[in-house]
């Protein structure tokens, strides 16, 4: 989808930089052509040489190449491109893009681009620096120009510290720059469900489960960047929310029973990604229990079954996706569920394999649809895993 496509990387100085030549090696790959331009800084952290030997292109960094007496136009650069790639966009540059600051030559460009959606950006640093109110706030208004955001990741960083700023993962990032094959989700509704559901046995206690939210804040924002229009039904995560995505936070698996049921006739496809509890304290201590000699007995009620219910009231043009975590019989057990639960696709998680399931950055799935046939994803980061989940499901409906 890539081939014959012209691509402009843009690399601003930043640790991340070290992606850049795999960047630039997988869009080659892809058959596209590839010309990168430089901040003056960013070859502290990559070097030319490397760049214009992976892009087979001469690498752009100043106005004017002394030494050929070449004079790099800016003007030219934007025109060539069919998109331009800022990866990684440090905090330095965002802030130049969103206030209009034009002291060196990918800025000049970057402002000199005709068709502000061509411009893809993936910020890179670190979790504080991503957090601070004023970087939200400038990677919001270049996205108001009509930029396309590449979300960054949670991950280990540089500082050594793990938390949200990590650029987005080599095939994530050129996976983003397809062309979309087909208008399919954009402007769909779609209502996505994350993260653990706490069910609260006094003010103090709880009974939950490790999920962490990363797979399905991965999927929202996959879906996002296939131009969704995206709910997320949140249960408690320490996660960013994404951009563009409407919000709704609860705690326990009745409170997300109730958004996501309030929200069904609205959804053209709904993803039940959480790790709902199947069970809920049938009394909730007003006070802290205290300890005495005696043993402590909860009793347990079972909580609704929110994917059964979707099931049960979808319409023919709705589309119903979920999630199961099996530990033993595991395709058995999710080819099951996807029977009982009516659902169109049942997405199979096992722990079994070293880096899957709860609280792991990356993950392996296999997926089972009513056709009777079932697809078998690759090893890798969540990020990258949603989109691939989202290209299949998108050959399937």
């Amino acid at each position: 989808m890539l081939k014959g496509k012209r691509l402009l990387v843009g690399v601003s100085a930043g640790i991340a930089a070290y992606k850049s030549p795999l960047i630039v090696r997988q869009l080659v790959k892809a058959g596209a052509e590839v010309k990168v331009i430089l901040t003056p800084d960013a070859s502290s952290f990559v070097t030319p040489l490397t760049l214009s030997t992976v892009s087979k292109h001469p690498v752009y960094q100043t106005y004017f190449d002394e030494e050929s007496g070449e004079w790099h136009n800016h003007v030219e650069l934007a025109k060539w491109a069919d998109i331009f790639l800022i990866a990684p966009a440090t905090a330095n540059t965002l802030a130049k893009m969103a206030l209009g600051i034009c002291d060196n030559l990918l800025l000049a460009t970057y402002f000199s681009i005709p068709d502000p959606s061509t411009i893809f950006i993936a910020p890179a640093m670190d979790l504080d620096m991503f957090k601070h109110p004023q970087i939200q706030e400038n990677i919001k208004k270049v996205q108001s120009f009509g930029n396309r955001l590449i979300d960054a990741e949670v991950g280990e960083l540089a500082s050594g510290l793990h938390g949200k700023g990590r650029m987005a993962e080599v095939d994530q990032i050129v996976q983003s720059l397809v062309p979309q094959r087909n208008k399919k989700w954009t402007g769909k509704k779609v209502l996505v469900t994350a993260g653990p559901t706490y069910e609260e046995i006094d003010p103090v206690r709880y009974i939950g489960n490790y999920s962490s939210g990363k797979m399905g804040y991965a999927l929202a924002e996959a879906l996002i960047s296939y131009g969704a229009e995206v709910s997320l039904v949140t249960g408690p995560t320490h996660l960013s929310e994404p951009n563009r995505a409407e919000v709704i936070k609860v705690k326990s698996a009745m409170e997300m029973h109730q958004a996501v049921l309030s929200k069904q006739d609205q959804m053209d496809a709904i993803f039940m990604v959480a790790a709902v509890a199947d069970y809920r304290p049938e009394t909730k201590h007003d006070q802290k229990i205290k300890k005495d000699e005696s043993k402590m007995q909860i009793s347990l009620v079972q909580n609704p079954d929110i994917l059964m219910e979707l099931g049960k009231n979808k319409s023919d043009s709705q589309l119903i996706v979920g999630f199961a975590l099996e530990t033993e019989d595991a395709e058995a057990n999710a080819l099951k569920k996807l029977a009982k639960k009516q659902a169109d696709y049942i997405i199979l998680n096992s722990p079994d394999q070293k880096g899957t399931g709860f609280q792991h950055d990356t993950n392996q799935v296999k997926v089972f649809g009513k056709d009777n046939k079932s697809w078998q994803s690759e090893f890798k980061s969540k990020p990258s895993l949603a989109v691939d989940i989202i290209n299949y499901l998108e050959s399937k409906i």
